[in-house]
Protein backbone atom coordinates (compact mmCIF):
# COMPACT_ATOMS: atom_id res chain seq x y z
CA UNK A 1 0.00 0.00 0.00
CA UNK A 2 2.79 2.43 0.89
CA UNK A 3 4.47 1.66 -2.44
CA UNK A 4 1.25 2.50 -4.32
CA UNK A 5 0.97 5.85 -2.55
CA UNK A 6 4.61 6.60 -3.40
CA UNK A 7 4.06 5.84 -7.09
CA UNK A 8 0.88 7.97 -7.20
CA UNK A 9 2.71 10.85 -5.54
CA UNK A 10 5.60 10.67 -7.98
CA UNK A 11 3.20 10.59 -10.93
CA UNK A 12 1.42 13.71 -9.73
CA UNK A 13 4.76 15.41 -9.20
CA UNK A 14 6.03 14.39 -12.63
CA UNK A 15 2.97 15.74 -14.45
CA UNK A 16 3.54 19.13 -12.85
CA UNK A 17 7.32 19.21 -13.41
CA UNK A 18 7.29 20.81 -16.87
CA UNK A 19 4.90 23.50 -15.75
CA UNK A 20 7.13 24.19 -12.76
CA UNK A 21 10.07 25.01 -15.04
CA UNK A 22 8.09 27.84 -16.66
CA UNK A 23 6.69 29.05 -13.35
CA UNK A 24 10.13 28.98 -11.75
CA UNK A 25 11.55 31.22 -14.50
CA UNK A 26 8.88 33.80 -13.74
CA UNK A 27 9.35 33.47 -9.97
CA UNK A 28 13.13 33.08 -9.89
CA UNK A 29 13.70 36.13 -7.70
CA UNK A 30 11.16 34.76 -5.20
CA UNK A 31 12.89 31.38 -5.02
CA UNK A 32 16.40 32.77 -4.52
CA UNK A 33 17.23 33.83 -0.97
CA UNK A 34 20.43 34.20 1.00
CA UNK A 35 20.38 30.50 1.86
CA UNK A 36 18.81 29.10 -1.31
CA UNK A 37 19.99 29.32 -4.91
CA UNK A 38 17.59 28.36 -7.68
CA UNK A 39 18.45 28.01 -11.36
CA UNK A 40 17.88 26.26 -14.66
CA UNK A 41 20.23 23.51 -15.80
CA UNK A 42 20.71 21.73 -19.09
CA UNK A 43 23.20 20.19 -21.46
CA UNK A 44 24.16 16.93 -23.12
CA UNK A 45 24.26 13.37 -21.81
CA UNK A 46 25.62 10.01 -22.91
CA UNK A 47 23.97 6.85 -21.63
CA UNK A 48 24.21 3.10 -21.95
CA UNK A 49 22.61 0.04 -20.36
CA UNK A 50 24.98 -2.27 -18.54
CA UNK A 51 24.70 -5.98 -19.47
CA UNK A 52 22.65 -5.29 -22.62
CA UNK A 53 24.30 -7.07 -25.56
CA UNK A 54 25.54 -4.75 -28.28
CA UNK A 55 24.75 -1.58 -26.31
CA UNK A 56 26.62 1.55 -27.42
CA UNK A 57 26.46 5.05 -26.00
CA UNK A 58 23.24 6.95 -26.74
CA UNK A 59 23.68 10.72 -26.95
CA UNK A 60 20.90 13.10 -25.92
CA UNK A 61 20.19 16.27 -24.00
CA UNK A 62 18.81 17.15 -20.60
CA UNK A 63 16.88 20.08 -19.15
CA UNK A 64 15.69 20.81 -15.64
CA UNK A 65 16.07 23.03 -12.61
CA UNK A 66 18.11 22.89 -9.44
CA UNK A 67 18.19 24.14 -5.86
CA UNK A 68 21.26 24.65 -3.66
CA UNK A 69 20.31 24.81 0.03
CA UNK A 70 23.22 26.30 1.97
CA UNK A 71 24.04 24.74 5.34
CA UNK A 72 25.53 26.44 8.39
CA UNK A 73 28.99 26.16 6.88
CA UNK A 74 28.48 28.06 3.61
CA UNK A 75 30.91 25.74 1.80
CA UNK A 76 28.45 22.85 2.24
CA UNK A 77 25.00 22.66 0.65
CA UNK A 78 22.29 20.22 -0.37
CA UNK A 79 21.94 20.10 -4.16
CA UNK A 80 18.63 18.83 -5.57
CA UNK A 81 16.03 19.61 -8.24
CA UNK A 82 14.41 17.80 -11.16
CA UNK A 83 15.88 16.73 -14.49
CA UNK A 84 12.61 17.13 -16.39
CA UNK A 85 13.87 16.12 -19.82
CA UNK A 86 16.41 13.31 -20.06
CA UNK A 87 16.70 10.16 -22.17
CA UNK A 88 18.52 7.12 -20.87
CA UNK A 89 19.07 3.99 -22.90
CA UNK A 90 21.49 2.67 -25.51
CA UNK A 91 22.24 2.91 -29.22
CA UNK A 92 23.42 0.49 -31.87
CA UNK A 93 21.29 -2.47 -30.79
CA UNK A 94 20.62 -5.29 -33.29
CA UNK A 95 17.13 -5.44 -34.82
CA UNK A 96 14.63 -8.10 -33.77
CA UNK A 97 11.53 -9.46 -35.48
CA UNK A 98 8.49 -7.18 -35.49
CA UNK A 99 6.13 -10.00 -36.43
CA UNK A 100 5.55 -8.49 -39.87
CA UNK A 101 7.54 -9.85 -42.85
CA UNK A 102 7.39 -6.50 -44.67
CA UNK A 103 8.73 -4.57 -41.65
CA UNK A 104 11.35 -7.22 -40.91
CA UNK A 105 12.57 -7.01 -44.50
CA UNK A 106 12.59 -3.20 -44.45
CA UNK A 107 14.76 -3.00 -41.33
CA UNK A 108 17.05 -5.93 -42.07
CA UNK A 109 20.62 -4.69 -41.57
CA UNK A 110 19.45 -1.67 -39.56
CA UNK A 111 19.83 -0.90 -35.87
CA UNK A 112 17.84 0.15 -32.80
CA UNK A 113 18.15 3.10 -30.42
CA UNK A 114 16.49 2.24 -27.09
CA UNK A 115 15.26 5.37 -25.30
CA UNK A 116 13.88 5.37 -21.75
CA UNK A 117 12.69 8.74 -20.49
CA UNK A 118 12.69 9.52 -16.77
CA UNK A 119 11.96 12.41 -14.46
CA UNK A 120 15.13 12.30 -12.34
CA UNK A 121 15.58 13.80 -8.87
CA UNK A 122 19.18 13.95 -7.56
CA UNK A 123 19.67 14.48 -3.81
CA UNK A 124 23.34 15.32 -3.31
CA UNK A 125 25.73 16.82 -0.78
CA UNK A 126 27.81 19.53 -2.45
CA UNK A 127 31.06 21.14 -1.28
CA UNK A 128 32.52 24.28 -2.90
CA UNK A 129 36.21 25.10 -2.53
CA UNK A 130 37.56 28.66 -2.33
CA UNK A 131 38.72 28.43 -5.96
CA UNK A 132 35.03 27.92 -7.00
CA UNK A 133 35.52 24.24 -7.89
CA UNK A 134 32.83 22.03 -6.37
CA UNK A 135 32.30 18.31 -5.86
CA UNK A 136 29.07 16.50 -5.01
CA UNK A 137 27.69 13.05 -4.39
CA UNK A 138 24.58 11.23 -3.23
CA UNK A 139 21.58 9.40 -4.68
CA UNK A 140 19.34 9.89 -7.70
CA UNK A 141 15.74 8.70 -8.05
CA UNK A 142 13.96 8.30 -11.37
CA UNK A 143 10.36 7.95 -12.52
CA UNK A 144 9.99 6.34 -15.96
CA UNK A 145 7.27 7.91 -18.12
CA UNK A 146 8.15 6.71 -21.63
CA UNK A 147 10.21 3.96 -23.29
CA UNK A 148 10.50 2.96 -26.93
CA UNK A 149 12.76 1.28 -29.48
CA UNK A 150 13.54 3.42 -32.52
CA UNK A 151 14.24 1.16 -35.54
CA UNK A 152 16.36 2.86 -38.21
CA UNK A 153 17.63 1.72 -41.59
CA UNK A 154 19.29 3.76 -44.31
CA UNK A 155 17.47 3.68 -47.63
CA UNK A 156 19.98 5.92 -49.36
CA UNK A 157 22.43 8.66 -48.43
CA UNK A 158 19.65 11.23 -47.98
CA UNK A 159 16.89 9.31 -46.21
CA UNK A 160 16.43 6.97 -43.23
CA UNK A 161 13.50 4.62 -42.69
CA UNK A 162 12.24 4.76 -39.06
CA UNK A 163 9.75 2.83 -36.96
CA UNK A 164 8.95 3.25 -33.27
CA UNK A 165 7.88 0.45 -30.88
CA UNK A 166 6.45 1.25 -27.43
CA UNK A 167 8.27 -0.87 -24.80
CA UNK A 168 7.28 1.04 -21.64
CA UNK A 169 5.70 -2.00 -19.98
CA UNK A 170 9.01 -3.87 -20.15
CA UNK A 171 10.65 -1.54 -17.62
CA UNK A 172 10.05 -0.77 -13.96
CA UNK A 173 8.49 2.64 -13.29
CA UNK A 174 11.10 3.50 -10.63
CA UNK A 175 14.87 3.69 -10.89
CA UNK A 176 17.49 4.55 -8.26
CA UNK A 177 21.25 4.72 -7.94
CA UNK A 178 24.29 6.76 -6.97
CA UNK A 179 25.38 10.06 -8.50
CA UNK A 180 28.72 11.87 -8.26
CA UNK A 181 29.86 15.06 -9.92
CA UNK A 182 32.25 17.99 -10.08
CA UNK A 183 32.17 21.42 -11.64
CA UNK A 184 33.21 25.05 -11.62
CA UNK A 185 31.40 28.36 -11.10
CA UNK A 186 32.62 30.78 -13.76
CA UNK A 187 32.01 34.00 -11.81
CA UNK A 188 32.03 34.29 -8.05
CA UNK A 189 28.57 34.53 -6.54
CA UNK A 190 26.17 34.74 -9.50
CA UNK A 191 27.93 33.01 -12.39
CA UNK A 192 27.09 30.02 -14.52
CA UNK A 193 27.97 26.55 -13.22
CA UNK A 194 29.68 24.14 -15.62
CA UNK A 195 29.71 20.55 -14.41
CA UNK A 196 29.97 16.82 -15.05
CA UNK A 197 27.81 14.27 -13.26
CA UNK A 198 27.79 10.48 -13.48
CA UNK A 199 24.82 8.29 -12.62
CA UNK A 200 25.39 4.67 -11.57
CA UNK A 201 22.06 2.82 -11.52
CA UNK A 202 21.63 0.17 -8.82
CA UNK A 203 18.13 -1.10 -9.71
CA UNK A 204 17.47 -3.71 -12.40
CA UNK A 205 15.40 -1.76 -14.92
CA UNK A 206 13.75 -4.78 -16.58
CA UNK A 207 10.38 -6.09 -15.40
CA UNK A 208 11.16 -9.71 -16.33
CA UNK A 209 13.55 -11.86 -14.31
CA UNK A 210 15.91 -12.61 -17.18
CA UNK A 211 19.60 -12.77 -16.38
CA UNK A 212 21.84 -10.82 -16.23
CA UNK A 213 20.26 -7.75 -14.61
CA UNK A 214 20.40 -4.49 -16.58
CA UNK A 215 21.31 -1.09 -15.12
CA UNK A 216 21.32 2.52 -16.35
CA UNK A 217 24.62 4.37 -16.71
CA UNK A 218 24.65 8.07 -17.67
CA UNK A 219 27.24 10.85 -17.98
CA UNK A 220 25.82 14.39 -17.86
CA UNK A 221 27.55 17.57 -19.07
CA UNK A 222 25.53 20.53 -17.80
CA UNK A 223 25.47 24.30 -17.51
CA UNK A 224 23.46 25.82 -14.67
CA UNK A 225 22.27 29.43 -14.62
CA UNK A 226 20.91 31.09 -11.43
CA UNK A 227 17.52 32.71 -12.09
CA UNK A 228 16.52 35.94 -10.37
CA UNK A 229 19.59 36.15 -8.18
CA UNK A 230 20.91 39.40 -9.62
CA UNK A 231 17.52 41.10 -9.37
CA UNK A 232 17.31 39.98 -5.75
CA UNK A 233 20.61 41.69 -4.99
CA UNK A 234 19.58 44.87 -6.84
CA UNK A 235 16.38 45.11 -4.80
CA UNK A 236 18.36 44.66 -1.59
CA UNK A 237 20.79 47.42 -2.62
CA UNK A 238 17.93 49.81 -3.45
CA UNK A 239 16.34 49.12 -0.07
CA UNK A 240 19.59 49.97 1.74
CA UNK A 241 19.77 53.30 -0.12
Amino acid sequence: MKKNFLIIGLLLFANAARTQVLISILLGDKLNTGKIEFGLEGGGNWSTIKNLDGAKNLSGFNLGFYFDFKLKDSSWMINTGVIVKSSMGADGLPVYSLGDPNLDNSFSGGEIARKINYFNVPILMKYTFKNRIYVKGGVQLGLRYKAFDQFTNSINDDEDLKYKVDIKDQFHPLDAGLAVGAGYRLIKGNGMNIGLQYYFGLVDIRVDDSSPDQFNRVLYLTAGIPIGKNSKKKKAAQTEQ
